[in-house]
């Protein structure tokens, strides 16, 4: 029993499509490009699943999209551009480097590169701040004496 319980244990970890029995394709080649497609796309009503893995309502539509286009004799970056037409840039999981995705693409590393700069120049200023410290007056220098000898005994 304990081998059973284990075994449906590692079977929920297993990344599980979504894709729908009625949904495949009988051509095994063109439901290879589907799925290959859909891990590509991403679910808009998730946002962090492909349209493969989504088990909404739009990510199905999506997916029956593709297979529409396969179907028709579309080339896979044709059916990309349908799905990209119909629902934005948005839908693909690696969006394009272009202008509108710049702040996407170098948005991380520019923040990571200005807080190790800023790291650098505050940690040399420091390292570089002259003491504020002025020598004691002679008074001063009796004075601490003073006070550590009252300390020692």
């Amino acid at each position: 029993m304990k081998i059973f319980m284990l075994c449906l244990m590692l079977l929920g970890t297993l990344p599980a499509g979504a894709v729908e029995p009625r949904e495949r394709l009988a051509d095994p080649a063109l439901e290879a490009r589907a799925r290959t497609i859909s891990g590509e796309l991403r679910c808009l009503v998730c946002q962090n699943e492909s349209i493969d893995e989504s088990g909404a309502d739009l990510a199905h539509d999506i997916r029956v999209l593709v297979r529409e286009r396969l179907t028709a004799g579309d080339t896979d970056a044709q059916t990309i551009q349908a799905v990209v037409n119909r629902y934005g840039a948005f839908v693909l999981l690696k969006p394009p480097v272009e202008p509108a995705t710049y702040v996407l693409w170098f948005g991380p590393p520019a923040l990571v590169l200005f807080g190790l700069a800023g790291t650098f120049i505050w940690l040399h200023r420091r390292q570089a701040a002259p003491a504020d410290t002025a020598p004691l007056s002679p008074d001063e220098s009796r004075r601490l004496a003073g006070l550590l000898r009252d300390n020692e005994g």
